[in-house]
Order: structure tokens, then sequence, then C-alpha cells
């Protein structure tokens, strides 16, 4: 059954909060232009200010296009979906801005001391609807973890614009130059405008700052990848004939011989 609110009500709060995920929707203004779902999933980004107010940290991705949307008209619509326990589909319909990595605002926000790697952005969202729905259709999922792999890739970018910075430092009064293989290069080149030519990222690629990122705390970085190659290993020989099932055939097999061996010594013995 389809439930509307004017805002988020304190037992979804709780529910939106325990979610490994999420999706964000946009589209440019006119009939024509690409329409945008993005999904999203790194945890503890999405926070709730808030009945009517939510803002999420964005990553540095392929493209742009949410950013680019926002800025145009600012239409923005997040989903959630439950594929734990009972079913349900949530939705925040509202109208969003952006503050980028180098702003007074981004700061305020996400200070140096708890930004991730490759954090671009915080866009904030000003709800102005919310829905849910039974989500019955939706597969059921046993959530196993994050991935590191995305964090792992945008601290190495990080680190050659630390390394690049470190030993040529920006002059305010030069020509900015920044390393070919950084972040900032990379936003320049895949997020400064959209599929449809809308300007997106249009100050974090400029900034002289450099990109600055707290310390791995196990969700990447080199003991994530470790516990992410042991799962999968535990995957493997659960699903494999040569893993989990072959394991317990031998197991068997060797019970089995055992108890055959003794009772032979004892029928041996008792002749």
């Amino acid at each position: 059954m389809v439930k509307f609110y004017e805002s988020i009500p304190p037992n979804l709060s709780k529910w939106i909060q325990a979610q490994e995920m999420f999706w964000v929707a946009s589209a440019p203004a006119g009939p024509s232009g690409h329409v945008n779902v993005s999904p999203k999933g790194v945890r503890d980004t999405f926070r709730i200010e808030g009945p009517n107010k939510v803002w999420y940290e964005d990553f540095t991705g392929s493209g742009s296009e949410t950013m680019a949307h926002l800025r145009e008209n600012g239409r923005i619509t997040i989903m959630f979906c439950a594929f734990e326990g009972a079913p349900r589909i949530l939705r925040l319909w509202g109208t969003g801005y952006v503050h980028e990595f180098g702003t007074p605002e981004y700061d305020a926000i996400i200070p140096p001391t708890k930004r991730r790697p490759g954090s671009r952005c915080v866009v904030v969202i000003d709800v102005k609807r919310v829905g849910t729905s039974c989500g019955t259709g939706v597969p059921h999922y046993t959530f196993v973890r994050q991935r590191p792999t995305m964090l792992d890739w945008c601290a190495r970018l990080e680190v050659a614009d630390q390394t690049f910075d470190a030993e040529a430092p920006s002059d305010p009064d030069s020509e900015r130059v920044v390393s070919e293989k950084g972040m900032k290069a990379w936003w320049t080149k895949e997020n400064s405008e959209s599929l449809d030519g809308l300007p997106a990222m249009k100050s974090a690629h400029q900034t002289y700052l450099t990109p600055e990122h707290a310390p791995p705390n196990g969700e990447w970085g080199k003991n994530a990848k470790n516990r992410l190659e042991v799962i999968n290993a535990q995957k493997k020989v659960k699903s494999t004939p040569s893993g989990y099932a072959e394991l317990i055939r031998l197991l068997s097999a060797f019970t089995m011989g055992l108890a055959v061996a003794t009772a032979y010594v004892k029928v041996t013995f008792a002749v």
C-alpha cells in the first residue's frame, strides 16, 4: 500500500540509516537529455539533518550527472529498497544543491579529518515529499560487505596529487599545474560537465587545495583488501565441488574408513 508524508517520520528515519545503499535520480530540464540513475553505497555517507533536510557525501566517478542536473534545475529523487527483512521501497522527492570540495560549506560538513578518498562534494536536499510502497517485487539479498575498490583507487589518485604538490608547490600567482595522474586531472577530464554538456564541477578541480583524506579505517586499504580476499575464498569453498562440499565428503569418507578399520581390528582380535 502506498503512503505519502510531508516529512520523514522517525521510524522511517531509523530504517533509512540502516540501509547499505540508495539510488539517486535526476534529469535535465526539457523534453530531451539523459535521465540519470546512480547507485550509492559507501557506508555512513547519507545523513538526515531533520524531517525535511538530508545530505550525502558524493564520490568521484566516471561522470557527474547529478551535480550538473542540480545546478540546472535542482530536481532530485532518492530511493531506498529493503533487501532484508520486511519489504519496502522509500522515495524522497525534493530539490538539492551542491557544496564542492575546497569550499567553506563543504569543510563545515566534512572536515579533512573525516574526509574519505574521492569525496568531491556534498549534495544537500530539501525534502518536499516522502513516499513508501510495498516493495514485494524486490528480490531478497544478503548483504556481505562494502567494496573497497573505489576508495582504494581514489586514494591512489589523491596520493599522486599530494606527491606532485609537495614537490612543486602551487603558486597562486602562477599558472595552475596539476598531476596528470591525480584526482584533479580526473575531475577536469571526466567530471566538469554532463553527457548533455551541462556544467557540473565548477571549482573543486581548480582549487589550490591538495585533496587530503583520513587514514584507512578498515573499509579501504590493505586490511580491507585482505578481508575481502578471505570472504571471496570462503564463498568459493562453499560454492565449488572441490571446496566445502568436497571437504565434507572427505571428512565423511575418513570417518567411515576409521570406523570400518576399528571394526576390522575388533573382529580380527576377537577371532
